[in-house]
């Protein structure tokens, strides 16, 4: 187990380290990366700064880093970190991170972080984005696809071979469910039951609003990923 205490609705079992929100670090370590790079470098400038809020073992910031940006990796769990190579890493609670007034070109808030179930997180979370992105930089928001929380079970197999399953999201108040997801791999099997609450465009927006950024354009046509920029 990580050093720090899983959060209350948060759990994971499996093989190896389970960080604060439930991720097993030899699962992300495993897990092969999708198109967030693609996503990433489209909408980022060439060789831009840009701070990762969320690195993991580093599935999407060893890509980045090899596109030439210069990253600099933020990740509360040391075992993640350990993964990473290339890259600047600083180990804080993303919500209580704070650079000394270092911005960046780049803030990329990835990994659906933006759905965190208690107001309190997901706002320290953009204030975050806002604190460290330079007044002409763009932060790049990861939200929920539809069928994440309306088409159960959703499963799609990784390109590793991981069969990842969303078995179930259930309501648990005040708007929030609790999922649970199931990896399969054949020699390895992990779960993890997070909090996540639904947000629509409009309930987005609001909050990037309120932390002092604002929708720009929908990257995706799935809608999953959204450019923001300051407001000055």
């Amino acid at each position: 187990m990580s050093e720090s205490l899983v959060r209350e609705g948060y759990a994971g079992t499996g093989p190896g380290a389970i960080t604060p929100d439930g991720c097993a670090v030899e699962l992300y370590r495993r897990l092969a990366v999708g198109d967030e790079p693609d996503v990433i470098a489209g909408a980022a400038p060439a060789g831009a700064s840009l701070l990762e809020l969320g690195c993991g073992a580093g599935r999407v910031t060893h890509p980045l880093v090899e596109r030439g940006f210069r990253v600099t990796a933020v990740d509360e769990s040391p075992e993640m970190l350990e993964r990473i190579a290339g890259a600047r890493t600083v180990r804080s609670p993303i919500e209580a991170l704070d650079l000394g007034g270092e911005r960046f070109d780049v803030v990329l808030l990835g990994s659906f972080l933006v759905h965190a179930g208690e107001h309190r997180v997901r706002d320290a979370l953009l204030r975050v984005c806002r604190a460290h992105v330079r007044d002409d930089g763009i932060v790049l928001i990861q939200r929920e696809g539809v069928a994440h929380r309306s088409e159960l079970p959703w499963e799609r197999t990784d390109a590793s071979g991981c069969l990842i399953r969303i078995v179930s999201a259930d309501p648990v108040g005040d708007g929030v469910r609790s999922v649970r997801a199931e990896y399969h791999y054949d020699d390895a099997r992990w779960t993890q039951t997070f909090l996540s609450r639904e947000l629509s465009d409009a309930e987005l927006a609001g909050h990037l609003l309120a932390a002092g950024l604002r929708v720009e354009r929908v990257l995706t046509d799935d809608g999953t990923w959204v450019l923001a920029r300051p407001v000055l």
